[in-house]
């Protein structure tokens, strides 16, 4: 292992070429990653926020808001079963917005949400008509406090009056404001999906007990008019949530099975000019998983050092881009995950040297190197 050791710290340029190339692997690693969790966080985050265990549609909605349509008797039914904590109506609509001073056509592209129960940032006080808050990343958009907002044709009038995080919807900005402003938004933009005010698109639910059995029992207890998920299989069905990820995934596990085959190459051609060392190690009685010990180590050493580069350079990224840009975001479990995926390709790599090492005759390898 000392050997091993040594030789890194004095003739680190032998193993410069595989440090680059995993150095280029794990930099493309963390940036699908991070475009990845970018592209899915900009897309659901209206959900994430919610301060819910259950979210409650219409039965044939396909899980979707704009389709679906709760009255007050199916809401009635969900707030008597057993298990549910609390109830709130939940609406939204996609609209363009409209900033003073921009050009006509030089619109936001926004989903407004009405909401009883707060999701995460918005205070539990309720909100005047027309009043929101909207997703910070509205701000690079030059949305400031106190900015009135034109949505849709009818050019309806909002005002901000804060920011929420992470709380973007299909890749838009979001707007949250009370169930009235909803509807009144939606009525006068979209006057063929108006609604009463007892009706609502969805219900958040918060649970006592176990989500997806409050899910299950809301379903019985309405006799089939709803279709009830838990936050993570609302999550799902978004439109091309499950998509991005299946894709994303596939091209990682690519870059992986990349990264293995580099190390094992780069191994295997060390290991055969290695053969003379191997053979005096052994004459010298090194056992053989002695010395793939240290070619272990070293390919261990030479993935962490291209991971902390590949961190860095991430990490810079996203310290880089302004908020609602490139939908690229760099979190821990990310992070982890990429790095633990590398070091085990590295150990991987490494491995198909051993059985080269064990191969290794002392008398004919240093008889060969003589």
């Amino acid at each position: 292992m000392k050997l091993a050791l040594r030789e890194l710290r004095r003739r680190p340029s032998r193993f410069a070429v595989a440090a680059v190339i995993l150095t280029l692997l794990s930099v493309l690693l963390l940036f699908l990653g991070g475009l990845l969790d970018g592209l899915v966080a900009g897309s659901t985050g209206a959900l994430r926020q919610q301060q819910a265990d259950v979210i409650v549609y219409a039965v044939g909605s396909d899980a979707s808001t704009i389709r679906s349509r709760i009255g007050p008797e199916v809401r009635d039914q969900v707030e008597t079963v057993g298990g549910v904590d609390a109830v709130g109506g939940l609406g939204s609509v996609q609209l363009g917005g409209r900033l003073e001073g921009r050009g006509p056509r030089d619109l936001l592209a926004i989903v407004l949400f009405g909401f009883e129960l707060p999701p995460n940032g918005i205070p539990d006080a309720p909100l005047a008509d027309g009043d929101v808050y909207a997703d910070d990343s509205l701000r690079s958009e030059g949305v400031e406090e106190g900015t009135m907002i034109q949505l849709g044709p009818a050019r309806t009038e909002v005002r901000v009056i804060g920011f929420v995080s992470d709380s973007r919807f299909s890749g838009q900005g979001s707007l949250w404001g009370s169930l009235d402003t909803w509807r009144a938004v939606l009525g006068e933009n979209r006057p063929n999906a108006r609604v009463s005010d007892e009706v609502v698109q969805a219900l958040v639910v918060r649970a006592a007990t176990d989500a997806a059995g409050v899910a299950a029992a809301i379903d019985e207890a309405t006799d089939g008019a709803t279709q009830s998920y838990t936050i993570a299989e609302a999550i799902d069905k978004i439109p091309g949530v499950s998509q991005q990820r299946s894709t994303f995934n596939q091209i990682i596990g690519v870059t992986v099975v990349i990264a293995t085959v580099v190390v094992a190459l780069f191994f295997a051609l060390l290991t055969v000019e290695r053969t003379g060392l191997y053979g005096v190690l052994k004459a010298l009685g090194a056992r053989s998983t002695t010395i793939f010990a240290g070619v272990a180590l070293q390919a261990a050493v030479v993935a962490a050092v291209a991971c902390a580069i590949g961190v860095g350079a991430a990490l810079a990224l996203d310290a880089a881009l302004p908020s609602g840009s490139l939908p690229f975001t760099v979190t821990l479990s990310r992070v982890i995950t990429s790095v633990a995926v590398l070091l085990g390709a590295s150990l991987v790599g490494a491995a198909f040297s051993l059985r080269r090492v064990l191969r290794v005759d002392p008398a004919s390898a240093i008889g060969g190197a003589s």
